[in-house]
Formats: structure tokens, C-alpha cells, sequence
């Protein structure tokens, strides 16, 4: 298999099984990426591009709700969408040539770890306990909440999800509102930056982002049926621990030598 190929296979893999858990996708697709050898501004723009497949597979198992007219729904949205979007037009460079890298990214996995057991810690009374019940201010909160998974390595779900238990949201509320609001952001996010670097690609590159979009898709949309039952009935400790571990393996093996973290 031709070696862009096999790249985006494994990476559209990592970005499926990874976009909707609270452990960062584009965090493990930067570190991905680094052990590839597939790190510079191509596969930047490449990381940002295959999280639409990932949207694609929200739309698909929530097509009932995303094509029935629901005002309520695309108000929430619009809502909590701006916020993040303000942010990543002003600083998407500046975070790109700071934190784009393999340290940044384990700390960042450390510390959302611990926020996440402190948040999780124990029983918090809900007040609102689906999707449906949210406010126009309640999908504010979690848009703002959102503004920190800019940070690579944060989680885009994670800090969504946390974000919106802190507010008062039920977990399967927040987990359900975190998928939705992926839909606008990895679709502007994916076209502004596939737009913006179009000059660095061809027509040769289109079977890469197929086999990346296309494995995004699949491996999403199983994620996604598991999550929404695995959050009824447990809590997210072992997602914390995950981060907490593998930012620790990270930081360790560029402090060592043992792994090659190419900037």
C-alpha cells in the first residue's frame, strides 16, 4: 500500500476512535502523526480535515433529529458554536506554532486527566437531563467551555462534556450536546483550513482524504453507539487515568530519548 495511503488509514482510525471520547483527538493525531513522520503543515491541515468524517457519522445516527425542523436544536447550536470559532479565527496560528507539538500536547492530557477526576468525583444533581431541555444560555456555557479544547491535547469532547456537567447538565445530556455541536465546528473548522492551505495539495492527494474520511466515518460511528450506552451506566475515571498515563508515557520518552517526538 502506497505509504499516504496506509497514513491516512491508521490516522483516520486514530481520529474516528478518539474525536467523541474525552481523551483529544487532535491529540493523538499530532502525536500519531509525529511517530509517522507525517508532521508538517499538510498533515495539519490534514488532521483538521478527516474530523469531518467523524461529523458525518453524527449526522448519520442522528438524522432523525439534524433534518426534522428543530429551531431549539439549531438555535443551541449557533449559539455555542460562536464562541470557539471567534477564538480559533484570532489564535488558530498562534496555537499551531506553539502547541502543535508533542509536549504541549502530554501536558495537556495530564491536566485535563485531573480535571476530569475532580469533576467526576462524585454524584452532581442534574437539572437538566436531555438535550431537548437545554436553554439558549445553558449551549452558551458549553460553547465557552468549548474555547478550551483549542488547546491540542484538551479535548474537544472532553472539555464539551465536562464542561456542560459543571452547568448542570446530566451526563448523557452533555455527551448527547457534545456530538451535536460537533457537527458545525468540524465542518467549519475542516473547510476554513482546507481552504486556507489549498495550495498545498492536488487532485493526487484526493485518495489520502478519501481513505481518511472514510475510516473516520466508520470507526466514529461505532464509538458513538458505545459511548451513549457506556455513559448511562459509568462514569469517565478511566478516561482520566488514560490521559493521566499516557501524557506521563509521552513526557518520559521525549525526556529520555526513547521515541523520536519530531517537532
Amino acid at each position: 500500500m502506497d505509504a499516504s495511503l496506509l497514513h491516512a488509514l491508521i490516522l483516520g482510525l486514530v481520529e474516528g476512535v478518539t474525536e467523541f471520547l474525552p481523551v483529544s483527538s487532535t491529540g493523538h493525531l499530532i502525536l500519531a502523526g509525529s511517530l509517522l513522520g507525517f508532521n508538517d503543515e499538510r498533515a495539519g491541515v490534514f488532521f483538521v480535515a478527516i474530523q469531518t468524517g467523524a461529523m458525518l457519522a453524527v449526522v448519520w445516527e442522528y438524522r432523525a433529529r439534524f433534518f426534522r425542523i428543530d429551531p431549539t436544536l439549531y438555535r443551541n447550536l449557533v449559539v455555542a458554536f460562536i464562541p470557539a470559532a471567534v477564538l480559533g479565527l484570532l489564535f488558530s496560528k498562534l496555537i499551531k506554532s506553539y502547541l502543535f507539538h508533542a509536549v504541549p500536547v502530554a501536558l495537556a492530557f495530564i491536566t485535563g486527566g485531573v480535571v476530569i477526576l475532580l469533576v467526576d468525583r462524585k454524584e452532581r444533581t442534574s437539572r437538566i437531563e436531555t438535550a431537548k431541555e437545554m436553554s439558549w444560555l445553558d449551549a452558551l456555557k458549553v460553547g465557552v467551555a468549548q474555547c478550551f479544547a483549542l488547546i491540542p491535547g484538551t479535548s474537544r469532547s472532553g472539555a464539551t462534556i465536562i464542561g456542560g456537567m459543571l452547568f448542570g447538565l446530566s451526563r448523557k445530556a452533555a455527551t448527547e450536546f457534545s456530538f451535536f455541536l460537533a457537527v458545525p465546528t468540524l465542518c467549519a473548522a475542516g473547510a476554513y483550513d482546507l481552504w486556507k492551505h489549498r495550495e498545498l495539495f492536488s487532485a493526487n492527494d484526493l485518495g489520502m482524504f478519501g481513505v481518511g474520511l472514510a475510516v473516520s466515518f466508520a470507526s466514529a460511528f461505532v464509538v458513538i453507539r458505545w459511548l451513549i450506552r457506556y455513559v448511562a451506566t459509568h462514569d469517565f475515571k478511566p478516561f482520566a487515568w488514560y490521559r493521566i498515563a499516557f501524557g506521563a508515557v509521552v513526557l518520559l520518552t521525549a525526556y529520555f530519548g526513547w521515541a523520536d517526538w519530531k517537532d
